[in-house]
């Protein structure tokens, strides 16, 4: 059981940052994650796959966390606008990305995320929410189009990150 949760542990726990958008809470849903692993792996039922179905317990977590906290998405500090030839190493720098990720609103975030972060598939994310492929499309679409509009420059309406090297 340990060697599981070790191997699953920086999954859950980035995961629960970019949601949760404070280190605290994300510490907090991570412990949470962690616990309904443990005490839901009996009842896994193979219909999904294991990261998925951690996904799915781990998601749970955070929006409980949040709920817990009756907490609104947070309002962040403006962003400075990056110059484009410094823009790709600024993108490696997760504490920027958490940044961005935590200016969405919650069900946005979530799913961007699940998206673009962890790579999860529009079916695994209908799966891990509980709600139809179509609303996963959406929130991924309302969700990358907000961090366009916020950040103008640095995302592509896609959810691509533009470098600014286009030919």
């Amino acid at each position: 059981m340990e060697a599981l949760l070790e191997r699953h542990y920086d999954a859950i726990h980035a995961l629960c940052r970019r949601i949760t958008a404070d280190p605290s809470d994300a510490d907090d849903a991570t412990q949470e994650a962690l616990i309904a692993v443990v005490r839901g792996l009996a009842g896994f039922d193979g219909r999904s796959s294991f990261s998925t179905w951690v996904y799915r317990v781990s998601t749970n977590a955070c929006l409980d966390e949040l709920r817990r906290r009756r907490r609104r998405p947070i309002a962040v500090e403006p962003v400075e606008q990056v110059d484009r030839d410094d823009f790709e190493s600024a993108v490696a720098d997760r504490d920027e990305v958490d940044r961005w990720l935590g200016s969405l609103p919650v069900e946005f975030r979530t799913a961007v995320t699940l998206r673009d972060v962890c790579g999860l598939d529009y079916a695994e994310i209908a799966d891990v929410l509980g709600v139809p492929i179509g609303t996963v499309r959406s929130r991924i679409a309302r969700g990358r189009r907000l961090l366009a509009d916020t950040f103008p420059g640095n995302f592509s309406a896609n959810g691509d990150v533009e470098t600014g090297d286009h030919d």
